[in-house]
């Protein structure tokens, strides 16, 4: 049986997303910031090392440090302490030594450092049961980095990792793509905001509440414009009044066919529609275009077609409009299914799954109904299983591919 909701001519999914990405607006604005507030912000320039990292050789050991030529001599004596933060500066003579700690300075007169685990100290001297090898437990001069060395590039989304990095070097601050600011609202007059009282009819707006975290996930500024009702100057004067203070405008609802899906329309008045309708299920009627600078996504009202376009769609054009080098793909594996899963052919489609490792392989199977108001099997889901466009029901026990929704499986 066919999707008879597949309208002939449909853009693909990759399509669309090519399209979009080439009519995205560039994003040239960045601001300095301190490096405990740039945590997820991404790079607007190369950023290289001031100094070598480490920039005097230290010891990699609790010990003693010495000459490895002295290995012949049956004990050594200990002249010193060198300490992390506190070096030791004097000499170090043949058939000496220093005791020495993890960190600390390694005078340029000793080649190795003998572990304390391997030695017996008798009041100021040392005998060696296991002799080091010359530059053991050593770390040189810019053996991690070198001065002038490129840490971060262009485009980096800056993880704890690379924080650490940069105040390693001494890099007090750091130049950022200027964070995108987000605006969104839903339409639609069965739309009751949480602290009312639902009548026959109206429903509760999940959308904005969904769309926040969404949008707060991917390191964004939103700005929550609340229910637009649906009527078309309602909605025309909320989308000029975003268009003039968001990077990106995003709605729920409105885009389909039906006599009060007002957005299209709309868009077509006081902007201009790139795209609409795209051969994804959940999520056919998704409309991008642009009203003057800012890019507009206009997302299906159903919830879970709201999340399914965000993460395929949205999330890749507001990375790059946020200045990412290479955009973060969703983690896509293999996994068996243990049921069979209906699947008409016409569209590239995604199932909620709950996805498990069973003895070293991935199993994976439904949540349950696959309706795109069903926001509770979205909500059980910690994968999306991925069936292609010309794909049509997969047996049991067959692989398909998945994309993970959480940190673990």
């Amino acid at each position: 049986m066919t999707d008879f909701c597949a309208t002939q001519g449909l853009l693909t999914l990759e399509q669309a997303l090519a399209q979009i990405s080439d009519n995205l607006p560039e994003n040239n604005a960045y601001e300095r910031l301190s490096l405990k507030n740039s945590l997820n912000r991404i790079t607007f320039t190369d950023i290289t090392s001031g100094i070598n990292i480490p920039s005097f050789r230290n010891s990699s050991m609790d010990g003693y440090a010495l000459q490895s030529h002295d290995q012949q001599k049956d004990t050594l004596k200990v002249v010193g302490t060198s300490w992390a933060g506190k070096p030791f500066t004097r000499a170090v003579n043949e058939g000496e030594c220093i005791r020495i700690f993890t960190g600390a300075y390694v005078p340029d007169d000793c080649d190795c450092v003998v572990m304390q685990e391997n030695v017996s100290r008798i009041e100021e001297t040392i005998k060696i049961s296991a002799w080091p090898k010359q530059e053991e437990n050593i770390r040189n001069i810019a053996d991690d980095t070198q001065k002038g060395q490129v840490l971060l590039t262009k485009g980096k989304q800056l993880k704890p990792a690379d924080i650490g990095l940069l105040a390693a070097c001494g890099i007090a601050d750091v130049a950022v793509y200027k964070a995108i600011t987000v605006g969104f609202f839903s339409t639609g007059d069965e739309l009751v905001s949480m602290g009312s009282q639902l009548k026959l009819g109206q429903i509760f707006d999940s959308n904005r509440y969904t769309l926040h975290a969404l949008l707060t996930e991917a390191g964004v500024t939103p700005v929550d414009m609340g229910v637009i009702p649906d009527n078309p100057s309602a909605v025309e004067a909320a989308l000029l009044s975003a268009s003039r203070d968001c990077d990106v405008i995003i709605t729920t609802g409105g885009v389909s066919v039906g006599e009060a899906d007002f957005i299209t329309d709309v868009l077509e008045k006081i902007g201009t529609v790139d795209l609409w309708k795209i051969a994804i299920k959940p999520g056919k009627p998704l409309v991008f275009g642009h009203i003057d600078k800012a890019a507009f996504f206009g997302l299906p009202g159903n919830p879970v077609s709201v999340m399914v376009t965000f993460q395929q769609i949205v999330i890749p054009a507001l990375q790059k409009m946020m200045g990412y080098k290479k955009l973060q793909q969703a983690v896509t594996l293999q996994a068996r299914t243990t049921e069979t899963i209906k699947k008409q052919p016409g569209r590239i489609e995604f199932q909620r799954g709950l996805v498990e490792n069973n003895k070293g392989e991935l199993i994976v199977r439904s949540t349950g109904g696959q309706g795109s108001h069903m926001l509770s099997s979205m909500s059980k889901a910690n994968c999306l299983i991925v069936l292609d466009q010309t794909s049509g029901d997969v047996e049991k026990g067959q692989y398909v591919s998945i994309q993970l929704l959480g940190k673990n499986i």
